[in-house]
């Protein structure tokens, strides 16, 4: 969870910088950082079923489940909404997609530490 919040910060404000600057998504670094971004979902949706299937800890599985697939699914939907629409308001999704990540890893945390089952 830590090394996709990393990268989700870096992104965010990486897409901050853009905002601020009006430019559109530039090109390979960025889309590279999303990448590792997604590579590191996927491996916490594999790590989480797993997990999942192997605890006794009391959590919400349809949940938490829905959560990890949904994170997986934010990036590269507000990366294809940013490469539509090339102008702040693009890179503005792309920003609400990247603090969508944020809050869902505080929440599947939540729902892993049973505080919110």
């Amino acid at each position: 969870m830590a090394l996709v919040l990393l990268l989700t910060t870096v992104a965010a404000v990486a897409t901050v910088v853009m905002i601020v600057r009006d430019q559109s998504p530039p090109g390979d670094p960025y889309f590279l950082l999303l990448g590792l971004l997604l590579v590191a979902l996927l491996v916490q949706l594999v790590v989480g079923l797993v997990s999942l299937a192997g605890t006794d800890a009391d959590v919400e599985g349809v949940t938490f489940v829905a959560y990890l697939v949904t994170a997986v699914l934010v990036v590269p939907v507000g990366a294809a909404l940013a490469l539509v629409e090339r102008n702040r308001w693009g890179t503005g999704v792309l920003l609400v997609a990247l603090a969508t990540v944020a809050a869902m890893q505080l929440r599947l945390d939540s729902l892993w530490s049973g505080a919110g089952a």
